[in-house]
């Protein structure tokens, strides 16, 4: 009876326990699928905040140097709460803590969203009263008063919903940043901790290529967006008079972030289901051991408490630091960091300003062409590194040659460009101030810029001079007519001249993926000398100080540096309501050399700490790698290639994941 009794329970017991086990959410398949579309949606509010964001500059006028600070400001909390995670590690249930960070992703994703519902419609400076719906107010009329933008336009954009903007965007940015912080360490942990060691590098290798195609499809959602006008949900489509080629096109910026943060909640609701621990995939002795050894290399960090860690963390960063091998990579590092992070926030702007492209268009290659080809480069590498077992020596000369290659095919770039359109008044300067339309009466804050027959730009037709216009059925203009200030025919078409030379952005997108593709190939062997130049104990903290620094020395300043910059070349800003809003024009020349001088700056000094680098560890033997010694200093040991560039990944992003 008793052995009945007993059998029974047994029995009973079992299917409750296969029914948990055959549960979705205690599959690691299923985490890792998870994972890589949570991480593809973060990632994706991250590339398209960079894409959209020459649009949100003049969309509430903006200077460059604020939207750079803008781009980065997701930073800060990021870099601030990265320490809290390595401390934290696996004290904490991993899946809830994601699911957290999504759902606050999805909130400062809304967030960033919101200026469009409160600040009102988009006001452009298309004629110079701007209450009358006369096309003819635009022109020349030497009886009527010169006015700026009306009263009631002006007590809009000085509300305090207008003010609340800039404000509410970096808000958004920095809870973005803090949103996204457990996300990639605690999902690679938690794959690390429950995948077999065969299938553990195939899952973090397409989390790797989540998070490198991410941004790209950030780019490429930005510039399906930037093709609807910003207010097509306030206006008709017959109330919509620009398109996509006008100067003064905003494009629905806020419409993707809504999107995101669709995606970002329903990628988050997974988490709350998954349990703290699951069984470990295929588990078996020798496959257990690898997760205990890990265990007890963590346990003494585990045991300490926050204050104990957070004393004991400054020592370890300077005992890290002390590596010439690791400074010196970290260093070379934060320049090509410093470099991605401003190209990848302005070269769109770049693109659209220098060779006269629409937004859409200057994202789409971006999107399209740069960050793919920097993604090919990054596994070319990593193959190669696989393919010959290169030395952490062989590694140095390997980023080295690539940095070089990358400096050849970066400094033709700036001399591929073109020159500033003639704009009367502005460029070349000029001592007449217009005489030929200073009885028109125009506005000082009209930007309505039109092309004259002799190819000369001018801000508003009325600064042309021009007295009547030709429209179609529609009542759009095709001409404007009898211009004063136009020689030869005397006409201008809406619209700017642009710069006339659009044939040359072939070559300069060519080389400009060229020169992504080469520097990409620098990551993964740069990654692996810091792996294999510290001691075991001490990768994680390496890791996450590379990472803090990336972030104070590149991400975070990296955009504003770019920004101002770009605000030197700047030779026409523009006037709404009497206050300076942004750039209406720029010196294409002075633009191109400093923007690009700034790119040949950085790789020149990811050269020099490549180079150094490889001298280093010339000098120090040729079959020697370094390793901290127990006085601080440095022993040799003997040189060996390094490990599976797969294992070596997973092993870095698990260390990642600590920090």
């Amino acid at each position: 009876m008793g052995g009945t009794n007993v059998k029974r329970t047994t029995t009973s017991a079992g299917p409750r326990r296969d029914a948990r086990c055959r549960s979705p959410f205690r599959s690691i398949k299923i985490f890792v699928l998870c994972h890589s579309l949570l991480q593809l949606s973060q990632l994706l509010v991250s590339g398209y905040m960079k894409s959209s964001i020459s649009t949100i500059e003049r969309r509430y006028g903006l200077t460059s140097q604020k939207s750079g600070l803008l781009a980065a400001f997701n930073e800060v909390g990021n870099t601030v709460l990265i320490i809290f995670v390595s401390f934290f590690g696996s004290r904490v249930h991993r899946p809830r803590f994601i699911g957290g960070g999504a759902l606050l992703a999805c909130l400062a994703s809304l967030m960033m969203a919101m200026p469009h519902f409160v600040s009102g419609r988009y006001i452009y400076t298309d004629i110079s009263n701007t209450e009358s719906s006369d096309n003819s107010s635009s022109l020349c009329q030497p009886s009527r008063p010169p006015s700026s933008l009306s009263s009631r336009n002006c007590q809009q954009l000085e509300s305090p919903s207008q003010q609340m903007v800039y404000p509410m965007l970096l808000l958004g940015q920095l809870l973005l940043g803090i949103g996204a912080v457990p996300i990639q360490p605690f999902g690679i942990s938690y794959i690390d901790d429950y995948a077999s060691e065969k299938n553990s590098p195939l899952y973090l290798g397409i989390l790797l290529a989540v998070t490198a195609i991410g941004p790209a499809f950030g780019f490429v959602t930005g510039s399906l967006m930037m093709d609807f006008y910003v207010d097509f949900d306030k206006l008709s489509k017959d109330e919509i008079d620009l398109d996509s080629k006008d100067l003064r096109w905003v494009g629905a910026w806020w419409l993707g972030f809504l999107v995101a943060s669709c995606l970002l909640f329903l990628a988050a609701l997974p988490y709350f289901f998954f349990p703290r621990e699951m069984p470990k995939e295929d588990s078996a002795d020798g496959q257990q051991s690898k997760a205990n050894r890990n265990q007890q290399e963590t346990d003494q960090l585990q045991n300490l408490s926050l204050l104990q860690f957070l004393k004991s963390f400054p020592y370890i960063v300077l005992r890290t630091l002390r590596s010439p091998v690791y400074i010196l990579v970290v260093l070379a590092q934060v320049n090509l960091a410093a470099l991605l992070s401003g190209l990848a926030t302005f070269m769109a702007k770049f693109i659209e300003k220098q060779f006269t492209q629409t937004v859409p268009f200057s994202t789409m290659m971006i999107g399209a062409v740069g960050i793919p080809m920097a993604v090919l480069g990054t596994v070319l590498g990593g193959a190669l590194m696989r393919r010959f077992q290169l030395s952490v020596r062989a590694a140095s000369k390997l980023c080295t040659a690539a940095i070089m290659i990358c400096m050849f095919s970066a400094l033709p770039l700036l001399f591929i460009g073109c020159p500033t359109q003639k704009v009367a008044g502005i460029f070349p300067p000029s001592s007449d101030n217009l005489t030929c339309a200073s009885g028109c009466s125009c506005s000082d804050e009209a930007f309505n810029p039109v092309c004259g027959s002799d190819g000369m730009e001018f801000m508003s037709p009325c600064l042309a001079g021009c007295s009547s216009m030709q429209t179609d059925a529609a009542n759009k203009v095709l001409n404007y007519t009898e211009c004063r200030c136009v020689s030869g025919s005397g006409y201008a078409r809406p619209g700017t001249c642009g710069s006339g030379c659009s044939d040359r952005l072939l070559p300069f997108v060519v080389l400009l993926g060229l020169t992504a593709f080469v520097a990409a190939f620098s990551q993964t062997p740069s990654y692996m000398m810091i792996l294999r130049t510290v001691p075991a104990e001490d990768k994680s903290f390496a890791v996450g100080v590379q990472y803090m620094l990336f972030r104070v020395l590149a991400f975070m300043p990296g955009p504003v540096l770019y920004g101002s910059v770009i605000d030197t070349t700047c030779i026409q800003w523009g006037v709404t309501c009497a206050k300076r809003t942004s750039c209406h024009y720029y010196n294409l020349n002075n633009f191109r050399h400093r923007f690009l001088g700034l790119q040949v700056a950085f790789v020149l000094g990811g050269l020099i700490c490549f180079l150094a680098t490889a001298i280093f560890l010339h000098r120090r033997g040729s079959r020697q790698d370094e390793r901290p010694g127990e006085n601080g200093g440095y022993k040799q040991v003997e040189d060996k290639p390094l490990e599976d560039f797969s294992s070596n990944q997973r092993d870095q992003n698990g260390i990642e994941a600590k920090t």
